[in-house]
């Protein structure tokens, strides 16, 4: 926030706001409104500059003065604040205290930097690194990464868990052992595809509880029709490497699983954890790709368990 601003009385004219611009020197060395305030300092309005040149001298601040419909309180998020600034494409904007009264003034050179600030924080989060910096020390780089690679040890052995389960069947057909890392793959990448869409989508408050259901829907038809195009090639694949057709048959259903549970996870995941309060791009990864490679493994082995029992 820029504490330097002009701001005039609503009786002034525009003569005596011009003449007050051309000769007092405090002024800020640019600027593009001019804030309208009572004595008190409280915001009443604001009037664009281009307006000001094209009105005779004669008329009253006041007559001539819009409102400022998106005044910044000064306890606002300064993540909360650019979202405004995207949102209504503003240049500068009036910060006002709890009484409403002018304290400031933000404009779009220094909203752009917190933008690229917030978008920076963000795809760290996404990476579990935090606010790391290229000058930390070792310690504590491998301080801020262990948590959450503590966390996706455990979802990992959640996988294996779900792995183990089918040992017996996995003995009898050592193709499902190589196909396997397939599945997961595939449905990781789809999953955080989907993730992070909508977690920059939450960020940007572009999804909420009116459009939610239809960004579902969009999501879950994505990933059966993408589901779908690779479950086809993978299976033709498959059934063709190992000279086996059912084996191809039963990985594209797996397939077309995983995908559609990589959409629902990817998009439904983010909207949880921000619905109860946790910050989707930090939790999101972890949560999804444990969702992915559990269904995963259990449809494509599950699968591969019941066709060999048929045979």
């Amino acid at each position: 926030m820029q504490t330097e601003f002009v701001a005039v009385p609503p009786f002034w004219t525009v003569g005596q706001t011009i003449d007050y611009m051309r000769e007092d020197q405090n002024l800020p060395d640019r600027f593009s409104q001019i804030f309208v305030i009572d004595p008190t300092f409280k915001l009443l309005g604001a009037i664009d500059l281009d307006q000001i040149l094209r009105t005779k001298r004669s008329v009253k601040i006041e007559d001539i003065m819009h409102e400022t419909r998106h005044a910044i309180p000064a306890t606002m998020d300064q993540e909360e604040a650019a979202r405004e600034f995207e949102q209504y494409d503003l240049l500068s904007a009036a910060v006002v205290d709890e009484n409403e009264r002018l304290v400031g003034v933000l404009t779009i050179d220094d909203v752009v930097d917190v933008i690229q600030q917030e978008a920076e924080e963000d795809l760290l989060r996404m990476g579990g690194v935090g606010d790391e910096e290229l000058s930390d020390t070792v310690f504590a780089i491998s301080r801020s990464r262990v948590p959450w690679l503590m966390v996706n040890l455990g979802t990992a052995f959640l996988s294996a868990s779900v792995i183990a389960i089918f040992d017996g069947t996995i003995e009898q057909m050592v193709a499902l052992a190589i196909l396997m890392p397939i599945v997961a793959s595939l449905g990781g990448n789809a999953g955080t595809q989907t993730m992070t869409v909508t977690v920059r989508a939450l960020a940007t408050r572009d999804i909420d509880i009116y459009n939610a259901g239809r960004v579902i829907r969009r999501e879950v038809m994505v990933g059966l029709i993408n589901g779908a195009v690779i479950a086809t090639i993978l299976g033709l694949i498959a059934g063709t490497w190992f000279g086996n057709t059912d084996l191809g048959l039963v990985i594209a259903s797996a397939m077309i699983i995983n995908m559609l549970v990589a959409a629902l996870a990817g998009i439904l995941i983010p909207l949880l954890l921000d619905r109860f309060g946790a910050d989707p791009a930090i939790s999101s990864s972890v949560f999804t790709t444990m969702a992915t490679d559990c269904i995963g493994f259990l449809s494509f082995l599950g699968l591969a368990t019941w066709w060999l029992n048929l045979g």
